[in-house]
């Protein structure tokens, strides 16, 4: 048989084996379209923070019993229309223009704008535009009539890093239960609005915010307070005191509290590990919307 003889494979021959070809380099990682899609991304973000909804951490006691330091929550952005508060970060220069504008109800919890800095606060509507509002003894005056206050059993909340129950700013009110646990038994009163608008509110002390003599609330604007009445710098407040100074403009409205989400005790770290273990019992997905009752006959 000779060289050009085509061999056919028999015993002890082995098969021919085809040699695959070379697979060609794969290309480097194009930085820019990684780039531009990190950035599109962000965009995105940015803009449904800036038109639906966002996020928000509460960062103070002034909304206790309802809302807890530690809370997070979701505020949507559309329900009273879009302002320059709108904007995420805000990056816009304040102003008074509102688009597809809408006032508040009565006890909607909502995010402001103070006047003299872009921080977010949390308050709740006690007063539309044209209402005449003053504040008697920790109650409200609404239209020249008392807005009903009923005293309810106390609330024992629990201690814990978020909420210390400071004696300076709850005197009396810290005891240890027969579990040894700590609580801080918070005097609990019911407030319900002309709309029928009914929520817990706290009052344990006489302070100076207990008193705020009668105005009446210009057009389109509405008059803010807290639901912890003793610690909460709001319409009562001046603005050097880290208060709004009265009614605000609805263009500093930047939205309305949903739900919780999830709420922190103060026990977590960075390490994700250990959140299960912070986080507190029963608050997730509590709605923040007001509980609508029969709305008082004198209603306007």
């Amino acid at each position: 048989m000779t060289d050009d003889q085509a061999q056919e494979p028999g015993p002890g021959r082995p098969d021919t084996v085809a040699v695959p070809e070379p697979t060609p380099p794969s290309p480097g990682t194009n930085w820019l379209i990684e780039l531009r899609g990190l950035l599109a991304m962000l965009l995105v973000v940015v803009l449904f923070h800036s038109f639906m909804a966002k996020p928000f951490y509460i960062p103070s006691i002034s909304m206790m019993p309802n809302l807890l330091v530690g809370d997070r929550l979701v505020v949507s952005k559309y329900p009273y229309g879009w302002s320059w508060v709108s904007a995420s970060f805000h990056v816009l220069p304040r102003s008074t223009t509102r688009l597809f504008a809408h006032t508040p109800e009565y006890g909607d919890i909502v995010i402001v704008v103070p006047p003299d800095r872009d921080e977010d606060y949390i308050k709740r509507v006690v007063a539309l535009p044209g209402d005449r509002i003053a504040v008697v003894g920790g109650h409200i005056i609404l239209n020249g009539k008392p807005v009903p206050q009923v005293a309810e059993a106390p609330l024992d909340l629990p201690v814990d890093a978020n909420q210390p129950c400071d004696p300076g700013e709850f005197p009396g009110l810290r005891f240890r239960a027969a579990n040894g646990r700590l609580f801080c038994e918070l005097p609990i009163f019911r407030e319900t609005l002309p709309n029928g608008a009914t929520y817990r509110i706290i009052d344990h002390t006489d302070q100076p915010l207990d008193n705020y003599a009668e105005i009446t609330v210009p057009p389109d604007y509405v008059f803010l307070m807290g639901d912890n009445r003793d610690h909460s710098a709001d319409s009562r407040a001046p603005v050097f005191e880290r208060g709004l100074g009265g009614p605000v403009p609805l263009a500093d409205v930047g939205g309305r509290a949903e739900f919780v989400t999830f709420s922190f005790d103060g026990s977590e770290s960075w390490n994700p590990l250990g959140w299960a273990k912070a986080l507190r019992s029963g608050r997730a997905w509590n709605k923040l919307r007001p509980l609508i009752v029969s709305p008082r006959p004198d209603h306007r």
